[in-house]
Parts: structure tokens; sequence; C-alpha cells
């Protein structure tokens, strides 16, 4: 449904005698607001769900500089350090996500915003009840100090983000005037709309960029209740919170207390689980998925396991080259290595047949490149023929099938040829590049969990000639090596926006690739994909948007950039049955804990309340 929600308005503008600016409650990328002016709040909330109880789980995905194992910082917006989980619930943004549609946010500290007929100005008026945890009030002024913080001192993923945002100006404490470059990507307003606004007064003390363990003043729903670094964070709800009756928060927020837990080995994390140390868990390992539910807790009914559908587009994971590295230079030398990697026999043998081979950078969405180029596609990609491999015109690249085996010899055949083909050599049992140094390299990982899968790949390698080890460091080191790109090979997996932007110039554009802590760490640095990129980012329909996706695609597959892993379309969660939840999930998102409750009739039934 397309809402109602865009109304224009006259503003004496200089240079212009009348021109009219577009009023709005809400901001998407393509103006297709679901939710009109007027509305009550999410349809995927309940919003007479009680408030109390506690939510219990790890961290599942990461921004910034958190990190999966552990944290000793609570400063989680800059470079330094390792972030604690959850930070991001204690402050507040101008705008808040609605997780039903793929981009739109709606009134938060912000209860509508003005855009320039240019698209370059975008004026945000500020509730006035919006509050600190202090009771001081936050403003325009605190918004203005955050995102020209954030620009200037912020981790280098936010700072290049914003590195098109000209300035954000207070015009008074109710009106924040937020100016952006004509080259500014086109969510780049949403973006800003979804920072968190930190306490001008507060930092006026202190260091921003400083890893601190010090609470920060915040004004979101949730605040630090107490920690102890690296093994667990709980929050408590602000009771009364200034923004609970919002459209945006109704129903939602429900918890009493959510604590996060740490735990640096996953089968331990598992066993906590089963004793009930924590109570929701999304499991990402297919063996126990298959083999680990089989305890007391849940044959008795105290444990539920379910599976939530997944809309939104798989994500990127796989192992990526680091191009940076000479021995990676040559294409045809990565895709020879992938070969090696036998899918078929991990996934039945390991993995219990839970996944399917991905493909596309947009697997599991419309943005997959499928089959020979459309018209469309093909007309943006002329403009780089002779600049890209022919296969770009035809069917995009996919990794072939293996035959299960384990070691498939018409595939390692295939690797071999490749090899010869770029040069390199075999001497004895060990393969040689074009410049006499001996192919090695290293998978680099923070965890072992990955071992079963891996440690088939390193022998068919080593049956080409390749020696490959895995070098398992501590998450700290893991993060600190990453940021510099000193490894060879690692697991990334990058979650995909349904309407992708801006962050893809973060994960593929070459200023990034140069950009210490960013997300390039494949280290692509190609002009045909800053083009297309740009493409993306400037597109003004869903249809410009699809045919640039799938046009950066072709030539990122073609790349041989990473050797893709698998996905899944669906959530796996297993959980203590203490909570409530709406009858259906956000197509975009899980809805927890955002949208659950505590349901003590429940807990009171298995012994838990």
């Amino acid at each position: 449904m397309v809402g109602t929600a865009a109304m224009s308005v006259a503003l004496a503008l200089p240079g212009n005698a009348q021109a009219a600016d577009t009023e709005s409650h809400g901001l998407s990328i393509f103006d297709d607001l679901t939710y009109p002016p007027d509305f009550p709040h999410f349809a995927y909330v309940n919003p007479g769900a009680p408030k109390g109880g506690s939510f219990s789980t790890q961290i599942a995905t990461t921004q910034g500089n958190q990190n999966f194992d552990t944290f000793n910082t609570l400063n989680i917006y800059v470079l330094k350090g390792d972030g604690a989980a959850g930070m991001e619930g204690t402050f507040t943004s101008l705008m808040a996500r609605a997780l039903d549609e793929p981009d739109a946010l709606y009134g938060l500290a912000a209860a509508s915003v003005r855009r320039s007929p240019d698209g370059l100005t975008y004026r945000f008026a500020m509730r006035p009840e919006a509050r600190f945890h202090d009771g001081s009030r936050l403003s325009a002024h605190d918004a203005a100090f955050s995102f020209e913080t954030l620009k200037a001192h912020g981790h280098p993923r936010i700072a290049q983000t914003l590195r098109w945002m000209v300035g954000a100006e207070a015009e008074g404490e109710d009106v924040l005037r937020v100016t952006f470059a004509p080259e500014r990507s086109r969510d780049l307003p949403l973006i800003v709309a979804a920072l968190p606004i930190f306490s001008r007064a507060y930092y006026a003390t202190r260091e921003f960029e400083a890893a601190t363990l010090d609470v920060p003043l915040g004004s979101g729903p949730y605040r630090v209740a107490r920690f102890e670094a690296g093994r667990s964070i709980t929050f408590e709800r602000v009771r009364d919170h200034w923004a609970e009756r919002l459209p945006v928060a109704v129903g939602q927020n429900n918890f009493d207390e959510i604590r996060f837990e740490y735990f640096r080995d996953r089968q331990v994390a598992f066993e906590a689980f089963k004793a009930g140390v924590f109570t929701f868990r999304e499991e990402f390992t297919a063996r126990l998925w298959a083999t680990g539910y089989e305890f007391g807790a849940v044959t008795e009914g105290k444990v539920r396991r379910d599976t939530i559908p997944d809309g939104t587009p798989s994500g990127m994971q796989g192992w990526f080259f680091n191009g940076r590295r000479p021995r990676f230079a040559d294409p045809r030398v990565r895709e020879a290595i992938g070969l090696a990697f036998d899918f078929a026999w991990i996934n039945q043998n390991v993995m219990y047949g839970a996944y399917r081979r991905t493909a596309s950078y947009f697997e599991n969405s419309e943005l997959r490149a499928v089959g020979p180029p459309s018209p469309a596609e093909r007309a943006l990609l002329e403009t780089a023929r002779g600049r890209v491999p022919d296969e770009v015109f035809g069917e995009p690249f996919s990794p072939p099938d293996s035959d299960g085996s384990g070691q498939d010899r018409a595939l390692l055949r295939r690797a071999d040829v490749l090899l010869r083909e770029a040069g390199c050599r075999r001497d004895g049992s060990v393969l040689k590049l074009p410049s006499g140094e001996a192919l090695a390299f290293e998978f680099l990982d923070f965890q072992p969990t990955l071992q079963p899968h891996t440690q088939p790949f390193v022998r068919n390698l080593a049956l080409l000639g390749i020696t490959a080890s895995i070098r398992v460091v501590d998450a700290a080191q893991y993060q600190r090596r990453l940021e510099d790109f000193d490894f060879d090979l690692t697991v990334q997996r990058y979650a995909t926006s349904p309407t992708p932007g801006e962050a893809l110039r973060q994960v593929f554009g070459s200023r990034a690739a140069a950009t210490r802590g960013s997300q390039n760490i494949a280290g692509i640095a190609d002009p045909v994909v800053d083009e297309l990129l740009e493409r993306i980012v400037n597109a003004q329909t869903r249809d410009d948007l699809q045919v640039a996706c799938r046009a950066l695609d072709r030539v990122l597959r073609a790349g041989r950039y990473w050797v893709p892993m698998w996905y899944s379309a669906q959530h796996r969660i297993a959980h203590w049955d203490v909570y409530g939840r709406p009858d259906a999930a956000p197509r975009y998102d899980l809805g927890a804990p955002a949208a659950w409750w505590y349901d003590r009739e429940k807990a009171a039934r298995i012994g838990r309340e």
C-alpha cells in the first residue's frame, strides 16, 4: 500500500520567492510509506503487550566496533576497543525503522521532516518532549553535534558514509537543518535520520573517541544497569520513557531487563543455553539444530524451537580473498582456489543438508542476477565493455556443482588448468606462482567452529600443491587484523538491505578499499564497480535499483573476489517458553526482542517465574 504521507507546503527560501518543500512524518527512499500520518502503531506489534520480565541472549549481529566474543568499551561508535552489545538501545535517533517495510523510517525524536525540492536540505522538527536520561532536553543542538562529531571522529565506516553530508546545524532548539552535497547517495538522509543522538553537554568535558567503560548519557528506551566486562551486560527499561506512547514505540520495548551474555566457545554457549543461563538463541550451526536439541527441557516442552521466514536478502557470506596480497592478484588463481571447496560434501556430511550454495552477492532477493542480462542490464553494462570480462554479458558466474565425493576430480583438474593458465608451475609437490614464490596462505578466524568446513577445503588445496593453514586468534586480535587488512582469507557475512545503497560503497568501493577499518576487506578497487555503485545509490525507482544491482552482481561475480559459502532463507530460533509474541513476525526482521514480551503464565508453567 502506498501511503498518503507526503504533503506540500510553501516556504520562502533564499533565491526563490516561493519554493515548495515537501513535508512528511516519515522517510523512505522511493517515497512509498505504508503508514499514514495518524497511524496508531506498527501492524506487527501487540499494542497491549504487557511490560515486565527479562530477555537474555547473545549478540547475533555487530555494528561499529562490536565483537562477538568480548567487550571492553561502552563506546561502540569509534574504532578503538571492542564495543558492548546492546548499546544502540540506549540512544535515540531522529526517526525509527519500520520492520515490515524495506527502508521506511517514521518520526521519533523528530516529529516530521521537510525536504527541499533539490533533495539537498532536510529540516527535522524536534519533539519538545524528547529527553536524555538525566532529564535534560534533547534538542536540535544535540543532534547537530552528534552528526558532526560522527563525521569527524566516528568509526571509519560511519565517517566514510557521512562524507557527503555537508553539515548539520541547529536552527534554534526545535529545528535541525542537515545539508548534503549533490554527490550524496539516495539513502544518505535515511542513514542520518537513524544515527544515534548524543548529549552535547555530556561530551563537553569528555573525549568522544575514548574507549571507556563509563556509561554514556543516553536517551533511548533502555540504559545500562550493570555489566562485567567481557562476560555480560544488562540493560534496564527506562520507566515512563518520553517516547513510549509514540506510534513508533507502542507495543515495543516490553522487557524490564535485556541481558547479553558472552562466551568465547560456541559449545560452551550452547550448554549455557540448555542450562537456562540465557533464554533466547538464534541457531547458526546446522549440526546443533539437527542433533543438539534433544535435551530434557525440549522434550518436557520448556524450550521451543521455531523457524521463521527471512524476507531479507540472505547476506554475503564467504571466504573473502585479501586482494591486496600479490598472490591473489590473478582472478584465475582465485577461481582455482574456490574450485577446491566441495560444498555438496560439506552440506551433506557436516551441515545435514540444511543449506543452499550461495552464488550471488544478493542471494534470496530480486536483486540477484539470473540468466543472460536483460536489455536494461545490457544497456548499462555496454558502457563497461572492454573493461570487464566478456562473461559479464552472458550467464552470471556461479560455483559449479560438485559431485559430493569430497574430492571432485573434474573440478580439481579444472583448477589445475586455471593455475597453469595463470603461469603457475608445479615444483614437485609445491605449486609456485609466476614469481617463483610458493602459493601458501592461511584462513584467519577467531573461533574453531568452521574448522570442520575448512579442513577438507585445505586438504583439496594440498592436492593442487597449495599450502593452506587455519589460524584461530582471539577475538580482539582478529578484529585488529581485519582493521589493518592483515590476513589472507577470512570469513565474513555482510547483511544486505532490500534497498541497498550507501552501505555497498563501504563494502565494494575503491575509497573504502584504502580506508583502515573499512568493510571492503577484499580490497576491491575497480572503476566499473564504482560506476555501478553510483548508479545504485542514485537510482530513482526500484526498477532502476534492481537493474543496477543485477549488473553489479554480474561484475562482482566475474571478479572471483570470494569463495561463496551457503545460505538459508529462514531464521532458526530456540527459546525457553516464557515469551509472548505477535502472530506474525515483521517481514524484514525477527522482531525479537523489540516486539516480544514476557508471559508470566508461561513462565509459571515451566517453573521460571
